[in-house]
């Protein structure tokens, strides 16, 4: 689970055994919420911190916490073949998966195996494309209409 501050308030999940906290909350009382998923009606659970090298513990936390080190021989992942586009336009505006897609092949540029999965919402839409060819569809389709959405 990902959530912010004020989520972390509203919610209670009795499975939550594990919070990561990737960016600590500036004040004591907001961490303490979001530690407090992982410990509702007698269960049990563990808090982590996660810090970047040039991050350092706030005051309220003891600091005497255990810490384990990334080892440096540790490869980062390929990126993934695919990159996410959002488009602010959806089912509401008259926008349908094959007007996105041809807006993609013929103003883009694009093949059709170049772009992968589309998912058309309300108002908004995304489409994963070949993440080697996001920068040149976004140039050649930066000043055209999706139907008559800019």
């Amino acid at each position: 689970m990902i959530a912010t501050d004020l989520a972390s308030r509203g919610l209670d999940i009795p499975e939550i055994k594990h919070v990561v906290h990737y960016q600590l909350p500036p004040q004591q009382e907001a961490f303490l919420h979001r530690n407090g998923r992982t410990a509702r009606m007698h269960a049990e659970g563990q808090a982590y911190l996660v810090l970047a090298n040039d991050e350092t513990l706030p005051g309220y936390i003891d600091k005497s916490v255990e810490e384990v080190f990334v080892d440096k021989k540790l490869k980062r992942p390929l990126p993934p073949l695919y990159s996410c586009l959002y488009i602010s336009a959806g089912k509401k505006d008259k926008i349908s998966k094959g007007d996105i897609v041809g807006l993609l092949t013929k103003k883009g540029g694009l093949q059709s195996d170049d772009i992968g999965l589309i998912t058309t919402l309300d108002f908004s839409s995304y489409v994963s494309v070949k993440r080697a060819l996001v920068d040149q569809v976004l140039t050649k389709i930066k000043t055209r209409n999706l139907k008559t959405q800019k």
